[in-house]
């Protein structure tokens, strides 16, 4: 299983980016989803999560201003960022959990991060 993420970039804040994370490979499913940030001198975090069953729970740093989402159908989650704040600035990560159904094996992934930067 392989996760791919984009959509980060610079934005000024009080600004919205959009994260996609598309997991791409055979012979397993999709548990639940997850974001995950990390910024310089600090330990990674979770942003948000959400079940296969579309529950969701956000830290409280984010809570009103993101959104986590997932496509199914298509192992894809998103991640909407409004009112972006400087404080927002990190590494995001994508995370996923696995059952690999040719061995009846749990695993987890992770994606390769991608960057969002929140200055003016």
């Amino acid at each position: 299983v392989q996760l791919q993420a984009s959509g980060g970039g610079l934005v000024q804040p009080g600004g919205s980016l959009r994260l996609s994370c598309a997991a791409s490979g055979s012979g397993f499913v999709i548990n639940a989803m997850a974001w995950y940030r990390q910024a310089i001198g600090k330990q990674r975090e979770l942003v948000a999560r959400i079940t296969n069953g579309g529950s969701t729970n956000y830290a409280d740093s984010v809570k009103g201003r993101f959104t986590i989402s997932r496509d199914n159908a298509k192992n894809t989650v998103y991640l909407q960022m409004n009112s972006l704040k400087p404080e927002d600035t990190a590494v995001y990560y994508c995370n996923a959990v696995t059952f690999r159904t040719t061995t009846m094996t749990w695993g987890e992934r992770w994606g390769q991060g991608t960057e969002v930067t929140v200055s003016s």
